[in-house]
């Protein structure tokens, strides 16, 4: 019973970091109206959160199997917590956006070490499975978002970053198993620097930069193209969280089915094709059917990397997973500053690019994938 409610609460964590990193993107214009600031200098919230939390994530994993994952999860919730209640109370644009690089900086210590507290709790023969679980809650997160922000926006965007607080007082009283690790058992660094981990690591890159990055844009163009009010935006938002919450764990025994690999590829090829066709839509329905539909195969592209990058380094998966996540989340920190020029320009050459770029990362995953030969849970090697 005490394990089934440490795995619930290392999913239920998984999903706090998408929630607070993609809350603004539906209330951008009423952030913007309330810390006197253009909307575009408010959109730079995005890479605020999304550099602290990319670029630690170079050294959070393997510090927190150091310093142990239990102390270390623990006090980045309660730091996530009070960065939060900081950009609910923010009355200038400084104010937010240090508020919400803090929650970034803490955010960098909690998503990575709760996925790797799953690999040491779960069995291996049940790995793949938990972590399409895992993605789930984190497509939760990311479904919620949008919809929380939207709802907000209506009645005072700040509330939306009260519920974050709030979130993460609750988890920091769940953190997940795990003494420190001194001396001679602590994990080392130098297999980190691989040329297997640097492939995961632009397949990763890729994969956010090129969707799940996209939904500050995705509702700037139902805002110009559609004229859709924020919490109608926020809803069409949610599609795309919503496809990979219910097919997270079906991803996972995909995954194992036919291995990681082949289903990056696949997820990459069909997730470019999606998000490229946004930029053409001219209705609400084929807007959410496009943002759906790249919802749920992104969600499959996020399982097979992680899947993949789980059983990289066994001695070190903290180390392995934020080091990939890092890359991961640069791809949304550089999202804004790669596509709103596009955008400016031609909504359609926008979406098109960064369905293009998604198409990158098919040799990466080609490179990186696993062993020929061997099924995706028979060894700890694979990867």
């Amino acid at each position: 019973m005490r394990q089934r409610f440490t795995v619930a609460a290392l999913y239920t964590g998984g999903l706090l970091g998408p929630l607070g990193g993609g809350v603004v993107a539906p209330m951008l214009p009423e952030i913007a109206g309330s810390v006197h600031a253009s909307t575009a200098a408010v959109a730079t919230s995005i890479t605020a959160y999304f550099v602290p939390f990319a670029v630690i994530q170079l050294i959070s994993g393997t510090l927190g199997e150091r310093w142990g994952l239990r102390r270390t999860v623990q006090v980045a919730y309660v730091a996530y917590a009070i960065a939060s209640v900081g950009c609910a109370l923010a009355p200038t644009l400084t104010t937010f956006l240090t508020g919400r690089a803090v929650m970034g900086a803490a955010n960098a210590f909690t998503s990575p070490l709760l996925l790797a507290g799953l690999g040491g709790a779960i069995p291996r023969e049940r790995l793949s499975r938990a972590i399409g679980s895992f993605s789930s809650f984190q497509a939760a997160g990311q479904s919620f978002a949008p919809l929380l922000g939207g709802v907000s926006a209506v009645w005072s965007w700040r509330l939306a970053f009260v519920v974050v607080a709030a979130t993460g007082v609750l988890l920091a009283f769940a953190p997940p198993p795990g003494g420190p690790r001194p001396g001679a058992e602590a994990p080392a660094w130098r297999p980190l620097v691989s040329g297997r981990l640097g492939l995961l690591s632009a397949g990763a890159f890729l994969s956010y930069i090129g969707a799940s990055a996209l939904p500050f844009l995705v509702a700037l163009y139902a805002g110009d193209a559609l004229k859709l009010r924020p919490d109608l935006t926020g809803l069409v938002l949610v599609g795309f969280g919503v496809a990979g919450l219910v097919l997270g764990s079906v991803w996972g025994t995909v995954s194992d089915r036919f291995g990681p690999r082949a289903c990056g590829i696949l997820a990459a090829v069909v997730t470019a094709a999606f998000v490229a066709a946004i930029g053409v839509t001219g209705s609400v329905l084929a807007l959410i059917v496009c943002w759906t539909g790249a919802g749920a195969s992104a969600s499959l592209l996020t399982v097979a990397l992680q899947n993949l990058t789980m059983r990289a380094i066994p001695g070190n998966r903290g180390g392995a997973l934020s080091a990939v996540s890092a890359f991961r989340f640069a791809g949304a920190a550089v999202a804004p500053l790669a596509w709103l020029p596009l955008y400016h320009v031609a909504p359609s050459r926008a979406f098109g690019a960064a369905g293009a770029s998604l198409l990158l990362a098919v040799p990466a995953l080609r490179a990186a994938g696993n062993p020929r030969g061997q099924a995706s849970g028979s060894t700890s090697s694979r990867a």
